[in-house]
């Protein structure tokens, strides 16, 4: 008997026929014989709607104490979800239980509205599953110290359906969701672009981590950190598919690299719309300034992407970093009223019309010349590179975001990405 995790996203829960829908499914694989905890997303677009009810009422979000609130406020989506889906497995006539993520509980920090999960106590589960329940818990929610409602962020659902698989060593974690794979890169851009049978986990976290909406990159995270076994597939095929197909159908994120990735010098390309752009110009070049200005931002709790420190002239240099383009304006207010004038700086500039494309391969270790043909490409298409940011496996550049999609169906083009792999 195998300890399967499902993760069902907000189109797959969107309504009462497709929570039917997952129930039938679900009800497939625990008769089949298989232990089932199953992790579910809000029905599509009912967190949007819960805090556009609090941004009525107050548009600010910065304290800490509207913050909690916010968090009460957005894990109710997912509390609808888990009974719904209970009520529909019972009417499947399985035995199942629901549980918010208090319950169980998920411990996280206090960072409300991207609280990091801490712990899972597995014991409540193990029984419900020993007694041979469907369990059913909240995805993108926990509970602090303090007994307070928080929340993991967009996409924090993922999260907790890996996070709960890690801590119960489950055979698999299956993610179901409106696409039936990880794709060369996104279809709606490029036509040709094509569905990976498989994926590293390494090509998986960057892919992630530059844009990919497939997976929230902390859910990758924590598939590697506890090798958990990741298959992305859809939930829109018929639910009554045979379970063997299914069960081989997606994308699997390996931690194996076969000998025919080796062959893919450049496994995807990546691109993420929510960027921004700030610079620090004219700061002093002195040991220290990176901290003197990145520090606060950190304890701002606001994420730093790539970063640029350019030659200093005359003891002075321009420092620029990317943050996410929800926390622009106000990381550029920090900077702006408080760092900017602590460290010196001339002038503080945002810019929030740029983008982030990347490319990704493991292939990319043993290749010389895979950057030069990507900056070759985009001077071809006259699209100027602002910001350059490498790692062994990924290349990314910022540029204006006009030239997003542009750049992105160049560089598919470029290393024969619609091409089926040898």
């Amino acid at each position: 008997m195998s300890l399967i995790v499902h993760k069902y996203g907000g189109t797959s829960m969107g309504s009462t026929e497709r929570i039917r829908n997952v129930a039938r499914r679900v009800a497939k694989w625990h008769r089949a014989g298989h232990q089932m905890v199953v992790v579910p997303s809000a029905m599509s677009g009912e967190t949007n709607r819960l805090l556009g009810l609090a941004k009525e009422l107050s548009p600010a979000s910065t304290t800490k104490a509207l913050q909690r609130e916010l968090d009460m406020i957005a894990s109710t989506g997912e509390q609808v979800s888990v009974g719904l889906l209970a009520i529909a497995l019972q009417a499947e006539g399985l035995e199942s239980v629901s549980y918010t993520g208090w319950q169980v509980p998920i411990r996280t920090d206090s960072a409300y509205t991207k609280a990091r999960i801490q712990s899972i106590d597995d014991a409540r589960i193990r029984a419900d599953l020993d007694a041979g329940r469907v369990v059913i818990i909240t995805g993108f929610q926990g509970v602090d110290e303090g007994g307070n409602v928080t929340t993991l962020g967009r996409g924090g659902s993922d999260t907790s359906a890996v996070a709960v698989a890690a801590a119960l060593k489950a055979d698999e974690c299956l993610i179901y969701t409106d696409v039936d794979g990880v794709y060369t890169t996104d279809p709606r851009i490029v036509p040709e672009a094509r569905r990976l049978a498989t994926i590293s986990f390494e090509e998986m976290l960057e892919m992630a981590s530059l844009g990919s909406k497939v997976l929230q990159i902390r859910s990758v995270e924590f598939a590697g950190k506890y090798r958990v076994p990741l298959r992305v597939l859809s939930s829109f095929t018929d639910w009554n598919i045979d379970l063997a197909e299914e069960a081989a159908s997606g994308t699997l994120i390996t931690f194996e690299e076969a000998v025919n990735m080796e062959q893919a010098v450049v496994s995807g390309i990546a691109f993420s719309r929510d960027e921004a752009k700030i610079s620090l110009l004219g700061v002093p070049d002195r040991p220290g300034i990176a901290f003197s200005i990145l520090g606060p931002v950190a304890e701002a709790n606001i994420d730093v992407d790539v970063i640029i420190q350019n030659v200093s002239h005359d003891g002075k240099t321009d420092f620029s970093f990317t943050v996410p383009r929800g926390d622009h304006a106000r990381a550029l207010e920090l900077l702006k009223t408080q760092v900017g004038p602590a460290v010196g700086a001339s002038q503080v500039v945002g810019d929030a019309r740029i983008c982030k494309v990347s490319i990704v391969g493991i292939g990319m270790r043993s290749h010389v010349g895979v950057a030069s043909r990507m900056f070759r490409t985009l001077a071809d298409e006259g699209i100027n590179i602002q910001m350059i940011s490498t790692s062994e496996i990924k290349t990314s550049v910022v540029i204006d975001e006009k030239y997003m999609e542009l750049a992105v169906r160049a560089l598919h083009r470029a290393f024969d990405l619609d091409q089926a792999a040898a």
